[in-house]
């Protein structure tokens, strides 16, 4: 699996200069939701703050650790 980027002009999926798919290829869309503003409560706010701080001061830990202990 790959992934590109592109945009919608005229309703069709435009990928940026530089990539080429065969014809016939099977993609998958998502679509960003940019317009819809992000809302939060007072303690998700207050929880993402947190986290920022962890992450900041290098308080993580790896995808494969990560998966690791999600396959527990």
């Amino acid at each position: 699996m790959e992934v590109f980027t592109g945009r919608v002009k005229g309703g069709v999926i435009v990928l940026d200069e530089g990539v080429e798919l065969p014809e016939g290829s099977r993609v998958t869309v998502i679509a960003d939701q940019l317009e819809v503003p992000l809302e939060l409560t007072p303690e998700q706010e207050a929880e993402l703050a947190e986290s920022i701080v962890e992450a900041d001061r290098g308080d993580v830990i790896s995808a494969a650790e990560l998966l690791r202990r999600l396959a527990r």
